[in-house]
Order: structure tokens, then sequence, then C-alpha cells
């Protein structure tokens, strides 16, 4: 039988809250600077409990992401405590400070991205991206039948590999300080097609909301399309064409619909227009 986890009672006076994401919020220990804790502020244990268990194998398949913890609760809501990266920034912060640079913040981001898109897993330990994309197809109450048989054929056509997939992969999910570069909010990794990644580059890039863009990753949207701009001959090589790139990317980037929809729970237009090919 399966050993129940059990949480470790945290005291939130400790802590001092420092940002806040979609599903929960980030808090760093008041005395001590090596601890930083994630705290679901909705849901069940599940959620909480599953990442937790993915990042201890993210961290131990090598994937530069910070420690990860304990497994805490303050009573009522769940989280998992980290070994806090000191005076880190992310590559959206730092963009939207130093938006003239953005090319070699790209070009960096890009190089962290061919590095996890080569690194080959352990299959039997982690989940396909296809595998997640079709459960959240079968689940997801907006598209028609024949609209999700067509979403399911180009999901079945991506070549299968056995590389690491971030699954949540921006600017502001990779994080630097000094000469170290790590990945975070890893929830979602997974393996597969480097493309089914690159497809977030591109939605955070050139599809998301102005005011979005503005407010979660602290830039102007002309900067965010530079990014996408500069990343696209970092990562696919300088003789790649961005137009024929784009068009390869697009669909990717149409399927985030699903995961936009399951956490919205509405239909979502502005991101289905990128599946039009496909639908």
């Amino acid at each position: 039988m399966k050993e129940e986890i059990k949480p470790v009672l945290i005291n939130l006076a400790d802590y001092e809250e420092v940002g806040e994401g979609a599903n929960g919020i980030s808090l760093n220990h008041k005395t001590d600077p090596t601890v930083l804790l994630k705290l679901y502020t909705r849901g069940s244990i599940q959620q909480p409990l599953d990442e937790w268990l993915l990042s201890k194998q993210v961290y131990e398949a090598g994937i530069p992401t910070p420690e990860p913890g304990e497994f805490v609760t303050d009573g009522t809501r769940y989280g998992i405590r980290f070994r806090r990266i000191v005076g880190k920034k992310s590559f959206a912060r730092a963009v939207g400070e130093e938006p003239e640079k953005v090319g070699e913040y790209a070009k960096e981001f890009a190089g962290m991205c061919l590095q996890l898109h080569a690194t080959h897993l352990d299959t039997t330990l982690f989940d396909s991206v296809k595998n997640r994309y079709n459960n959240l197809l079968k689940k997801n109450p907006f598209f028609t039948p024949h609209e999700k048989s067509r979403i399911a054929e180009f999901i079945a056509s991506v070549p299968d590999t056995d590389t690491a997939i971030h699954g949540d992969l921006q600017f502001g999910n990779a994080i630097f300080v000094g000469e170290k570069r790590y990945f975070i909010d890893l929830g979602d990794f997974c393996y597969g097609h480097p493309y089914f990644d690159l497809g977030m580059v591109y939605l955070c890039c050139k599809m998301n909301d102005a005011d979005w863009t503005r407010e979660v990753f602290h830039m102007e949207p002309e900067t965010a399309v530079a990014f996408w701009e500069a990343f696209v001959p970092a990562y696919f090589g300088p003789e790649a064409s961005p137009e024929e790139i784009e068009r390869m990317i697009l669909p990717y980037a149409g399927l985030k619909t699903l995961i936009v929809e399951r956490d919205t729970n509405r239909p979502m237009p502005e991101f289905r227009a990128a599946l039009k090919e496909i639908l």
C-alpha cells in the first residue's frame, strides 16, 4: 500500500508575500533567506502534491531548477518550500527594465531552451505532452466533436521524442542570478516534441492582450514582439525564415487554448484563431 504523504505544518507568520500568480502566492521566509514558499490559494491537496512530487523528479533529472524542499500546509492550504535563489530576476522582468537589451536576453533564453530540449528523459518517470493535451481535449466542453477530432489528429501527427518539455515555457518562468540560470514553475513538465513548448513562447510574445503583457510580464507589447523576433534566429538558426517558423509554430500556440479554457472555464476565440489551419 502506498504510504500517505503528510505535509509539514508551517506558521505563515514566519513568511512575507513577495509575488502572486494564477494559482497561488510566493513568500520569502522572514529570517531564513534560503527558503522560498510557493503556496496554492485554491483547489485541493492533489495539485500541489503532484507538483511537489514532479519537482523532485525534475530536479533529480538534472534540469536546472531550484531545489525542492518539504511539502507543507498552513492548516488550510498546501504548498512547497524551495531553496530560494537570492537576488534572482526573471527574463521578463529584465527585459521590462532594460528593453534596449531585448535581443541579448532573447538569445540567452533561446540557449536555455535549446539545452532543455536536448535533454533526454526516462519516459517511465514522466508523462508525455501528447497525453497531457489529449486529456485536456477530452475534458474540454467548448470544442465540437468534429473540432476535437481534427485537433486529436494534429496531436497524433507530431513526431514522438523523449526530450524534456517545460510545459509553460515563457520568459517569466526562467530566472538568473550572476552566471546561474534556472527554470521555475515546472508543474506541467513532461516529454515530447519541443514545438509544444515553443507555442507558449510565441503566444506570450505575440498573442497576449496588451494589458496582460504589461501587468504580468512588465513590458510593452512591442517589446514582447521584439523578443520573439530575436528568439527565432537564436533558436532555429540565422537562416531560418521568420514567416515559415511562425506558420509552423502557430498551431502549437493555439493548443494552449485547451489550458486557458480549462483555467477560465470559457471559450477563448482570441487564442482559437491560431488553430484555423487545423480546424
